[in-house]
């Protein structure tokens, strides 16, 4: 059955004075129940641009998205429900809450507190599940340039070669999705089609991308261990860090910093706009989320 709800929340979570994860539960006076902060989507929404929007809304807090948790599917009065879960750690000092429209209270709990205080059971399985991701994590986003130009297309140089048209609208859209982790840095290739892909983003985050020839294609084929190595040391630097750059790179970056996992991603490469991100703990890949291009 298709679902006729989509909706996206997560699992908002703090360490407290004795060192315990806590995790913040939300009051919905509407239906009188503790439930994880969530949301329906809004029309051409990507499913992580609402979970970042509806955790702000409903909480009030700044926050950052950290791995995927999973989906679960449930019946409500318009149908069936499907609502995707990502965990979330806070951004600077907790403010006071403010009560708002969806929610008129909310409780930091323990993790078995939580279990025991959520009243709905997809939550109680959601909570569960958010204990075996990776949470206290870094993300590394391997992000393949948007939509460029063919190549026989182009007749001058290949870094030159520009964005198409459907490449300068999802290049328009990347900050809906990537905002969402607390982006600290913007590292890209120096081809003119990386640059266009991570501007307005960079510019909107008042970050200044920076430009490594070590990323591009051209460096990729006199010397591969020099992308490599650049990824590995974006990791040991344990920032939330979008690198932009090309097919074969990535997939070869991702091929050796994912050697002691059993990771399996379909071609072994990433369409334009997509991206493979990275969940580490600054020595080692943990979990690995994909996120589609921007939709246009």
């Amino acid at each position: 059955m298709t679902p006729t709800v989509i909706a996206a929340g997560g699992v908002v979570w703090r360490k407290n004075s004795e060192d315990q994860t806590e995790v913040l539960l939300v009051h919905r006076p509407r239906y009188d129940d503790w439930s994880l902060p969530k949301g329906k989507v809004e029309d051409g929404e990507a499913l992580i641009a609402c979970a970042y929007r509806e955790l702000m809304e409903e909480t009030g807090l700044n926050i950052k998205l950290g791995p995927f948790i999973g989906s679960v599917e449930y019946f409500v009065a318009d149908g069936l429900k499907h609502v995707a879960y990502w965990s979330a750690s806070i951004l600077g000092e907790n403010e006071p809450f403010h009560p708002n429209e969806e929610v008129d209270d909310v409780l930091w709990l323990t993790l078995d507190a939580a279990l025991i205080k959520a009243t709905r059971e997809s939550d109680k399985n959601i909570l569960k599940r958010f204990v075996d991701v990776p949470y206290e994590s870094s993300a590394l986003i391997m992000l393949r340039h948007a939509k460029a130009l063919d190549r026989s297309e182009w007749l001058s140089e290949d870094d030159d070669r520009p964005l198409q048209n459907i490449g300068q609208l999802q290049a328009k859209r990347m900050l809906s999705l990537y905002q969402a982790f607390g982006l600290q840095e913007i590292h890209t290739s120096d081809a003119v089609r990386c640059l266009d892909t991570v501007t307005a983003m960079a510019q909107a985050l008042d970050i200044i991308p920076i430009i490594k020839e070590d990323l591009s294609e051209y460096t990729f084929k006199k010397n591969k261990d020099k992308a490599i190595d650049y990824a590995k040391d974006l990791i040991k630097k344990n920032k939330q860090v979008v690198l932009c750059s090309h097919n074969p790179v990535l997939p070869r970056m991702m091929e050796k910093l994912t050697k002691k996992i059993d990771f399996d991603y379909p071609d072994n490469k990433l369409q334009p706009g997509e991206a493979w991100i990275l969940h580490h703990n600054k020595k080692e890949v943990l979990q690995i989320d994909r996120m589609d291009a921007p939709a246009v």
